[in-house]
């Protein structure tokens, strides 16, 4: 059984970039906020598995909380 999670997220490079006047090459300037992303998932831990293959932390993306929606 799949339950909805609520995933909040932010890419601390995009966040670095913002504070020092700057802006990332790819991503818009919004990734230095918190967003919040709806996954279905059977649990927190897999809901932040699924997350971090689509937002990995190589790539900057920093997840601040897993909730259940």
């Amino acid at each position: 059984m799949f339950d909805r999670f609520e995933v909040a997220l932010y890419n601390a490079e995009v966040r670095r970039l913002v504070y020092e006047g700057s802006h990332h090459r790819d991503l818009k300037d919004s990734w230095s906020s918190t967003h919040f992303v709806e996954i279905r998932a059977t649990s927190a831990l897999e809901a932040r598995r699924k997350i971090e293959q689509r937002y990995p932390r190589d790539r900057g993306f920093v997840i601040e909380a897993v909730n259940q929606a």
